[in-house]
């Protein structure tokens, strides 16, 4: 397998079932207990921000198979001194299919997305990285804050 026969696209409305699919796949592989159907939910996540222009994915593909998929979220907060704009994008579905992991694949898509968040006018990328993903993400530039905290509802 070499990376002549890798392509990239954005994704679109109809790649929307087998983009959820590896979605649930990934979080499978990063311990997610499952206790609901997600399914709908992303369904309608998707579509809403596919839609509105707040969510983008780059997808690699071999052929006609999706191998490797990344995400962008775009939310906007108050300023402030680290991201004067607010603009803020959010990192996910970072997945490639274990048959082409450590070629290059999940880097591209990443700068994809990052260049996305930009032309968005984001000031900030910001991930909850996966054990697996540190070190992609921190070659690539990015930063470990120790203070990211959550609070489930």
């Amino acid at each position: 397998m070499t990376n002549n026969q890798i392509t990239y696209r954005k994704l679109t409305e109809s790649d929307l079932n087998t983009f959820i699919q590896m979605r649930i796949t990934q979080l499978r592989e990063e311990g997610a207990t499952e206790d609901f159907d997600l399914v709908p939910a992303l369904k309608d996540y998707y579509h809403r921000h596919l839609t509105d222009g707040t969510f983008v994915s780059w997808l690699a593909l071999d052929g006609g198979k999706i191998i490797g998929t990344s995400g962008m979220s775009f939310v906007e907060k108050p300023p402030y001194f680290g991201c004067p704009s607010g603009k803020i994008g959010l990192l996910s579905s970072m997945f490639t299919n274990p048959d082409y992991r450590r070629m290059g694949i999940a880097k591209e898509l990443l700068h994809r997305v990052v260049e996305e968040a930009r032309a968005y006018g984001c000031g900030a990328v910001q991930i909850t990285a996966s054990d697996m993903g540190v070190k992609l993400y921190a070659a690539y530039g990015f930063i470990h804050n120790g203070n990211f905290m959550q609070y489930k509802l």
